[in-house]
C-alpha cells in the first residue's frame, strides 16, 4: 500500500492574512487530508492570534474541493459529545464528506484549565475518554440518544440527518496507554501516535522507532482482544515529536528515509505541520512543497 501524505495546518493566521490561502495550496499540492489543531491556545502560540478549529474547517471546506480536512486533535479538555456530534454532523455535511475526526484524552496544557476546573489527573482524562468515545459514536450514529453516565449526559439529543459518510465519520484516536489503544480498537477507522514523548529530549531516532513499534504492537494486542482485524485499522503519525524533531523535512531524501523506517512499521499515513517561521515547524517552503508533490511516489 502506497504510503499517504497529510498536512496539519495550525490555525494561527487570520482567515484574509494567509490562512484560507494555506488550505487551498494544500489542497493543490495534493495532500489526503490537511488538519487542524483542536485547543483554545497551544505552547509558544498563547499568547498570539488563535482560531477555533471548527470555524477554521468549515471555511476550509467551503474553498476546497477534494482534500479531505480533520482535527488533530480533539479532546474532551472542553468538548462536550452532543454539542461536538452537532458541530461534527454540521461540518460533514457542509464538506460533503470530507471529515476526519482526530481524537485524543487530552493533556495538561491551557486547554485544562480554561474553563476555571483543576487539571484533570492522567486517570481522570482516561476515565473521560472511555466515556466519551462510545457517546460520541452513538450520537453520530443514532438519530436520538439518551445516557447517563459518571461524566457525560444526553437526553433525547437528536442528531437528524447524520453524517454523511455512512455510518458516521471516521474516528482516528490517538492513544498509546492501554485504554486508549483499546479505545481506538474498538471505535477507531485510524489510530494517531506522536512517538514517545519520553525520547524527544534525549532519545536517538533508533530509539524512537524501536518505542513505535512497541506501540504497534500493543496496538495489535488490543485489536485481536476486541476482535478487531489490526491490518484494517489504519496507523497516522503526527510527526515533529520524535527525536528527529524537523530533520525530516530539510530535503525529500531525508523525508523519505524518514518516512519509510515508519512505513515498514505499518503506518498508512505520515502528516508533517505546515512550515510556521520561527517556531519548532520552521522549514524551508520550497523543500516542503517538493515533499509534497514527490515523496509519495518513492514510498510505493
Amino acid at each position: 500500500m502506497s504510503l499517504r501524505l497529510s498536512t496539519v495546518i495550525l490555525p494561527y493566521r487570520r482567515w484574509h492574512e494567509g490562512g484560507r490561502s494555506a488550505w487551498q495550496r494544500a489542497e493543490q499540492l495534493g495532500f489526503h487530508t490537511a488538519y487542524t489543531y483542536d485547543h483554545l491556545s497551544w505552547r509558544s502560540f498563547r499568547d498570539g492570534p488563535w482560531f477555533g478549529a471548527v470555524p477554521t474547517l468549515t471555511a476550509a471546506a467551503a474553498v476546497t474541493d477534494r482534500m479531505r480536512l480533520g482535527t488533530l486533535v480533539t479532546s474532551p479538555n472542553f468538548r462536550h459529545p452532543v454539542t461536538l456530534a452537532k458541530e461534527l454532523i454540521s461540518l460533514d455535511d457542509i464538506s460533503g464528506g470530507r471529515i476526519t475526526l482526530g481524537i485524543g484524552a487530552g493533556g495538561t496544557g491551557f486547554d485544562a484549565t480554561a474553563l476555571g476546573q483543576e487539571a484533570w489527573t492522567p486517570r481522570e482524562r482516561a476515565d473521560r475518554f472511555a466515556e466519551f468515545v462510545p457517546l460520541l459514536d452513538r450520537l453520530l450514529t443514532e438519530d436520538t440518544v439518551s445516557y447517563q453516565g459518571d461524566y457525560y449526559a444526553a437526553h433525547e439529543a437528536r442528531n437528524i440527518p447524520g453524517c454523511v459518510q455512512r455510518p458516521r465519520l471516521p474516528f482516528a484516536v490517538a492513544a498509546t496507554g492501554p485504554r486508549g489503544l483499546t479505545l481506538a480498537a474498538r471505535h477507531g477507522q485510524a489510530w494517531v501516535t506522536t512517538g514517545d514523548p519520553k525520547l524527544y529530549e534525549d532519545g536517538t531516532p533508533a530509539q524512537s522507532v524501536q518505542a513505535i513499534r512497541r506501540q504497534t504492537e500493543r496496538l495489535a494486542d488490543a485489536c485481536a482482544a476486541s476482535g478487531r482485524d489490526f491490518a484494517r485499522l489504519d496507523k497516522i503519525l503526527l510527526t515533529g515529536f520524535t527525536p528527529d524533531r524537523g530533520r525530516p523535512l530539510e530535503s525529500l531524501d531525508a523525508f523519505v528515509d524518514f518516512a519509510g523506517r515508519h512505513q515498514e512499521l505499518g503506518f498508512t499515513e505520515i502528516v508533517i505541520h505546515w512550515p510556521i517561521p520561527d517556531s519548532d515547524f520552521a522549514a524551508q517552503e520550497k523543500v516542503f512543497e517538493r515533499i509534497a508533490m514527490e515523496a509519495a511516489a518513492q514510498l510505493v
